[in-house]
C-alpha cells in the first residue's frame, strides 16, 4: 500500500486527473495487484488523507465527519452561504476498476481549483465530498456515508457485520470514529443549494452514440424480492405427470420475467438460486430465487411487478405449484432536478456536444441519499464497452478533459443563474 504522503502537484488537467487515479488505484487490501478498499479500513483512511490534501492545495477547508466521509469548503462571497455540493466516492467494490466513484471525487476537486484559481467569487459556497461508503462492499449495506450526511441513517446498521464478524459499531469505533456522534454527520438542506456529481456511465449508451458526456434523467428506484416457489420433492423415476417440480415452475418464471422487464424497458434481475433438496436425482421440492426490478419511474416499476405476480401464478397454477414472495429492500427512483439537468445540459454544450443524450441510470449511487435534503444533478462519462466495477474499466484523456470542463461550465451556469436572480 502506497504512503499517503506521495501528494501529486496541483494541476487541473486531465493528465494530473488520471495520474490521481492511478495513485489511489494504489491503495487496496489485496495483494494481488486488483482493487478492494471498504468502508473504515486503513485503505478507506489514507485515501481520505490523501483527497483533504489534494482539496487543500484546490483552497478547502478539509474534515472528516462522524460518518468517515471526507469533506472540504470553499466559502462564496461572503462566509457561511448555503454550498453547492460537489463530490463522489473513494470506496470500492472487489476487484474494482479505477474511475467509478474516484474520477468524480477527483473532477470536483479539479474544478474547485479552477474556480479558486480564476479569482471569481461565488454567490454561494462549494463544498466537496468523498462518500465513505457508497458500494456497500463490507457490511452489505451501500450508501451509508451519504445515508449519515443526509440524515436517514438507521441505528439497526450497527448490527451488520462483516465477513469476518466485525460489527459496524466495532468498525467505527477501530476507525476512530464515536458511534454515538454519527447523527453529527448529518446537514440539512438549507445548508445546500444543490448536488452535482460526475460518474462513469456503468453502461454502453454513450459509446453507442459516440458522445463523451450524457445528462442523467433520474437514478433508477429498486425494489428486490425473494420469491419462493414450493412443489414436491420426489424421485427422478416419477413420471412428468404427477411431477410438482418447483425448479421447473422456476425456470419458466426466470424466463419469462426477462420477457416482462424487456417489453416494458426495465431492468429485471435474478441472482440469487437456491434449489432443494439440491440431489442429482431427486426433484426439488423448493426454490428460492432473488429478483432485482429497477425503473426510471416508481410507478412503472411497480406496474411490473404486478404483471410478474400475475405471472408467477399463471406458472404455478398450471404446474400445481405455490409461492410467496418477501420484499428484501426497495429504494424510490430519485429525479434529478430540472435546473440541474439544464446546467449539467450547458456544461456538455460548452464541449462541443450540441445535442446532449439524456439518460436515467439504472445503478444506484449517493445522489439517492443525498435527494432526501436537496435537489441533484449527475453527469455521466462515457466508459469503454460500458464495462464497470471490472479492472477493465476504462475512460480516455480526452473524455476526462470534457469532463472537468463541461462540469466547470455547469458550477459556472448556477452561479450566473443566482446572480441575475440577485439583480
Amino acid at each position: 500500500m502506497t504512503e499517503p504522503s506521495r501528494i501529486l502537484p496541483a494541476d487541473t488537467t486531465a493528465a494530473a486527473l488520471l495520474e490521481r487515479c492511478e495513485l489511489l488505484a494504489t491503495f487496496s487490501s489485496r495483494d494481488d495487484g486488483l482493487i478492494e478498499r471498504v468502508n473504515l479500513s486503513p485503505e478507506h483512511a489514507a485515501v481520505n488523507a490523501l483527497a483533504a490534501e489534494w482539496m487543500q492545495q484546490a483552497g478547502l477547508t478539509t474534515w472528516q465527519d462522524a460518518a468517515g466521509n471526507q469533506c472540504g469548503r470553499l466559502e462564496g462571497a461572503t462566509p457561511g452561504l448555503p454550498a453547492l455540493l460537489l463530490g463522489s466516492h473513494l470506496d470500492t467494490v472487489p476487484a474494482a476498476g479505477k474511475y467509478d466513484g474516484i474520477l468524480g471525487v477527483l473532477a470536483a476537486i479539479a474544478v474547485v481549483e479552477r474556480i479558486r484559481d480564476s479569482g471569481r467569487v461565488l454567490p454561494f459556497a462549494i463544498e466537496v465530498v468523498a462518500w465513505a461508503d457508497e458500494e456497500g462492499t463490507r457490511f452489505g449495506r451501500a450508501l451509508l456515508g451519504s445515508r449519515a450526511f443526509a440524515g436517514t441513517w438507521d441505528p439497526a446498521w450497527w448490527e451488520l457485520q462483516d465477513e469476518d464478524g466485525v460489527s459496524l459499531r466495532q468498525a467505527f469505533l477501530d476507525f476512530g470514529l464515536d458511534p454515538e456522534r454519527v447523527g453529527d454527520a448529518a446537514r440539512p438542506g438549507s445548508d445546500f443549494v444543490g448536488y452535482l456529481e460526475a460518474h462513469i456511465e456503468q453502461g454502453p449508451y454513450l459509446e453507442d452514440e459516440d458522445k463523451a458526456l450524457g445528462i442523467v434523467s433520474s437514478i433508477a428506484g429498486a425494489r428486490r424480492f425473494l420469491i419462493t416457489i414450493t412443489g414436491k420433492a420426489g424421485h427422478s423415476g416419477t413420471p412428468y405427470e404427477r411431477r410438482r417440480d418447483a425448479l421447473a415452475g422456476a425456470a419458466e418464471a426466470i424466463v419469462a420475467i426477462e420477457r416482462i422487464a424487456r417489453a416494458a424497458q426495465l431492468i429485471a434481475t435474478v441472482g440469487h438460486l437456491e434449489v432443494r433438496p439440491d440431489a442429482v436425482n431427486v426433484i426439488p421440492g423448493e426454490v428460492e430465487f432473488s429478483l432485482d426490478l429497477r425503473g426510471e419511474y416508481d410507478s412503472e416499476r411497480d406496474r411490473v411487478w404486478g404483471v410478474v405476480q400475475e405471472m408467477l401464478t399463471d406458472v404455478c397454477r398450471q404446474r400445481r405449484l405455490k409461492w410467496t414472495s418477501v420484499q428484501t429492500h426497495s429504494a424510490p427512483a430519485a429525479v434529478c432536478s430540472e435546473r440541474m439537468r439544464k446546467v449539467i445540459g450547458e456544461g456538455i454544450r460548452s464541449t462541443g456536444d450540441r445535442r446532449p443524450m439524456s439518460l436515467f441510470s439504472k445503478a444506484g449511487h449517493d445522489a439517492m441519499a443525498v435527494a432526501e435534503i436537496t435537489e441533484i444533478g449527475m453527469l455521466f462519462v462515457r466508459c469503454e464497452g460500458g464495462v464497470s466495477h471490472n479492472p477493465e474499466e476504462r475512460v480516455t484523456e480526452a473524455d476526462v478533459a470534457a469532463t472537468i470542463d463541461a462540469f466547470e461550465r455547469a458550477v459556472l451556469a448556477l452561479a450566473d443563474a443566482a446572480g441575475a436572480a440577485e439583480r
